[in-house]
């Protein structure tokens, strides 16, 4: 759908520079968005090689898998259904590690990790049957609480230092870069309060 919107606007804009003589206006700027394209991304692979290379240094000194246990209290709260010592539980918090470094690309791999042990979880419950039966009624798969809630709090995810803004803000000039960090952490500290507050009377509601 996303591809259908984007070509769609390309092609109005195409159309409407046709229309009142600005194409070559429209080349320029598609020449120079391009080389600007170029340059934030070679700024931000510059900043994310920095931050996973000590991400990849913390988990092989031990690091993450101590503050992965630090965070079984809090997880526990959150997910009071996964099992301790499951491996979701590992997942999930070292993608909420990423997520509140600002490594927003770094905690994909774990959110996907998690999404599968919570998938797999669910089959150790005897559930399967159970959504096949609704993927063939509703013609979807229904995700579990435990699903939902990570997904919530994933995307709503608190953050101490928003590494990418930072480097937007740098590459487009900005004096003073990491002025954002105190805003950015409460907005996401306000944020992820309220989906902590959703998901617990959500589940509640539903059970």
């Amino acid at each position: 759908m996303l591809n259908y919107i984007w070509a769609g606007m390309l092609l109005i804009g195409i159309v409407y520079a046709a229309i009142n003589g600005t194409m070559p206006e429209v080349s320029e700027a598609a020449l120079e968005s391009a080389q600007e394209a170029v340059s934030l991304c070679i700024t931000m692979l510059g900043i994310m090689s920095l931050w996973l290379g000590m991400m990849q240094v913390a988990r092989a000194a031990g690091i993450l898998e101590r503050l992965t246990r630090k965070l079984e209290p809090v997880l526990h709260f959150l997910f009071p259904g996964i099992p301790r010592g499951h491996a979701a539980l590992e997942a999930i918090g070292l993608n909420m590690i990423s997520n509140v470094l600002g490594l927003g690309w770094a905690a994909t791999p774990a959110g996907l990790k998690a999404m599968q042990e919570l998938a797999r979880l669910e089959k150790e419950r005897g559930n399967t049957e159970y959504l096949e039966e609704k993927r063939e009624k509703h013609r979807e798969r229904r995700a579990s609480d435990e699903m939902c809630t990570f997904l919530i709090l994933n995307i709503s995810s608190l953050q101490l230092i928003p590494v990418n803004i930072i480097a937007y803000r740098s590459q487009y000039g900005s004096v003073n870069p990491a002025g954002i960090i105190v805003p950015a952490l409460l907005a996401t500290l306000f944020s992820t309060l309220v989906a902590v507050v959703y998901c617990k009377l959500r589940c509640r509601r539903q059970r």
